[in-house]
């Protein structure tokens, strides 16, 4: 009688421990629940980039004004056939989207020389107090989400996990960089980054 329940705790014991591995090896890394290390896609007008997959080259194929600053500091349209160094990371590049508001990207090599439009955008930054035609900030989305309604209340909403106060929203994980900046009397965005870490050579 007693090694029959002995047994049939141990059975509980054991189920119950089940359970709980089970809980916590659970993948919670959806989009909307901002997980440890998730790829949130920007669109222009429809067109996605993945920071980390995206090159040069289909940004140009998607007539994006792709531009960058040259050696003597002259912001010059990217040639994509230059070749770049490999293991190096690049900065100083730009997106067009308006007269008065582009994207600034940095864009990475892997383990050997690349064209400028194979390289990959690394790192991508967006300042939108420039722009004042609401069209133009309509027209672009981070995660799915307008950027104009994209504010502070609604990024805490999509993204408990992430940590900030009134005037900006983080999340910094082992692969990707989040960093939204809200303005603090109207809480709508006006300054967001993404990045994807590298292990490059920074003197590029």
């Amino acid at each position: 009688m007693t090694r029959k329940r002995t047994r049939s705790l141990l059975c509980l014991l054991l189920a119950a421990l089940m359970l709980c591995l089970s809980a916590c090896g659970k993948d919670d890394s959806g989009s909307g629940q901002g997980g440890d290390d998730v790829l949130l896609p920007i669109s222009i007008n429809g067109k996605e980039i993945r920071v980390g997959e995206t090159t040069v080259q289909t940004l140009l194929d998607e007539g994006l004004e792709v531009s960058w600053v040259d050696e003597d500091y002259n912001r010059i349209t990217v040639d994509p056939a230059a070749q770049l160094e490999a293991n190096a990371y690049y900065t100083g590049g730009s997106i067009k989207v308006s007269d008065n508001m582009s994207f600034m990207i940095s864009f990475t090599t892997d383990e050997e020389e690349v064209s400028l439009g194979q390289a990959v955008i690394a790192r991508l930054e967006l300042t939108t107090a420039a722009e004042s035609d609401k069209s133009v900030l309509e027209a672009i989305s981070f995660d799915g989400v307008p950027i104009t309604e994209l504010t502070q209340e609604k990024a805490a909403e999509k993204y408990p996990d992430w940590t900030g106060n009134e005037v900006m929203w983080l999340h910094y994980g082992l692969e990707y960089k989040y960093d939204l900046n809200f303005d603090i009397s109207s809480g709508c965005l006006n300054k967001f980054a993404v990045e994807r870490t590298y292990d490059v050579d920074w003197n590029g």
